[in-house]
């Protein structure tokens, strides 16, 4: 099934409309569909290079609509969001989250794991929704979403722009591999900072 759905994002990649396609990909992806818009956006920066920040941005706006509507299926269709997360095998996590943030330390560990759901091959969808489900601040998730969601984008768009077929092959072989070690690089910069700056506080 999956295979037939990476098929069908590649066909509407080439289509006349692909920017809809992507919109539409994008905005599912964030909340319950199986298949990344990275799918879509190599190919259609590759053939459109000159649009590449145009394809950057509506991954991006839609990936983050979705993420939002993710949130809303988790805060207001319990039911419907815990089946989507129990078919990405991640229902049974969700008592253990929701301990974890009646700390202080809990809520900035949510804050790198949704980064990292953002930006790396984590189904990001699951956590949109875990976020709508235990109550996470709303304006924090949007925030996360925007920086992990617009900096995933931009680099596969931008590189795509750069390198071309050569992006196409290091992203189908190493891709999963390099974005997340980039994102728990990221994630650890970011909490040494916010250790330096709390303890001098």
């Amino acid at each position: 099934m999956f295979k037939s759905l990476y098929n069908k994002c590649l066909d509407l990649a080439a289509h006349k409309s692909s920017k809809y396609y992507l919109a539409i990909i994008s905005f599912i992806e964030s909340s319950f569909f199986p298949i990344p818009p990275d799918v879509m956006v190599v190919p259609m920066v590759i053939s459109r290079k000159d649009e590449f920040i145009r394809i950057f941005l509506i991954t991006t706006i839609f990936s983050v609509l979705g993420g939002i509507f993710g949130y809303l299926i988790g805060a207001y269709f319990v039911d419907f969001g815990t089946y989507i997360m129990n078919f990405y095998g991640y229902e049974n996590k969700l008592f253990e989250i929701k301990n974890n943030l009646l700390n202080s330390d809990g809520f900035y560990a949510w804050l790198g794991i949704l980064f990292l759901a953002g930006f790396t091959p984590l189904p990001y969808k699951v956590f949109t929704i875990a976020s709508g489900v235990i109550g996470f601040n709303f304006i924090v998730f949007i925030l996360i979403s925007l920086i992990s969601r617009g900096l995933r984008f931009f680099i596969v768009s931008y590189l795509s722009y750069k390198f071309g077929y050569y992006f196409n092959v290091f992203m189908d072989k190493h891709g999963s591999k390099w974005f997340t070690i980039i994102g728990i690089l990221i994630v650890i910069i970011s909490l040494a900072v916010y250790l330096v700056y709390k303890s001098h506080v």
